[in-house]
């Protein structure tokens, strides 16, 4: 868990550098793990499998900003159980609603922008408004947001395992993880690759439904056109 917590630290700030380091606290294979996990979220999370991105992507949430969004709001006590009862709670969200990871994965970067800007002494009251405004708007767009979220995320998590496969035996791996703009826009490449696939290549829900519907009624007409000729051949060899 300290581990994770460790690897999981950087995400906390502005730190780049941080981010992509992150990949020195998976084995070769974890990376592997990593890479196969990636490109299922990247190319298929949008839309049926995205309750397999929401509950860990909740998770995530809960995981980085649980903690210091409680010493926030001045529940210092139990730090430990908050960041627990957070993680089960959002993931659990995921599983079972996943637009509610949606609203938590918008609110809060737009209720810490907006406690920002309203400064330390208000802070809260710049956090609560842009907290609800900007989970409003993620759940509004969720089947975009979903697409685009899962993409951007499969794409940092394949990337990650990518470098955490190859480490032990490029040591190119170890000059880029020098270099965090290299890295997130190899990340940003395949995050818009993902994405268009998902939106533009991959039939949308309704024209799923669609096809699996034609395809129902081409094996029903197939299977009666058989039967048919069955009857005939049955009542030709009977005249005969």
């Amino acid at each position: 868990m300290e581990q994770l917590q460790s690897a999981l630290e950087p995400y906390r700030h502005l730190d780049p550098m941080g981010w992509v380091g992150a990949f020195r606290f998976l084995p070769v294979w974890g990376g592997l793990v990593a890479i196969a996990l990636g490109v299922l979220m990247m190319l298929f999370g949008g839309r049926q499998l995205f309750r397999l991105v929401a509950a860990p992507l909740g998770a995530l949430i809960a995981t980085i900003w649980a903690v210091p969004l409680a010493q926030r709001m001045g529940f210092s006590a139990n730090l430990r159980q908050i960041s627990l009862v957070a993680t089960v709670g959002l993931a659990g969200a995921g599983l079972l609603w996943p637009p509610a990871v949606v609203f938590f994965a918008f609110g809060v970067p737009a209720g810490l922008l907006g406690g920002q800007l309203a400064g330390s002494n208000d802070w809260l009251l710049g956090f609560g408004p842009g907290f609800f405004v900007g989970g409003a708007v993620g759940v509004v767009m969720h089947r975009l947001v979903g697409a685009l979220l899962s993409a951007a995320v499969g794409a940092w998590v394949l990337v990650l395992g990518l470098m955490a496969t190859l480490n032990p035996f490029l040591g190119a791996v170890g000059w880029l993880s020098n270099n965090p703009v290299a890295v997130l826009s190899v990340a940003g490449v395949f995050a818009v690759a993902g994405s268009v696939f998902q939106i533009y290549v991959r039939p949308s829900e309704e024209q799923a439904e669609s096809m699996k519907l034609e395809r129902t009624i081409a094996k029903k007409k197939a299977k009666e056109q058989k039967v048919l000729e069955e009857r005939w051949s049955k009542y030709n060899d009977s005249k005969k």
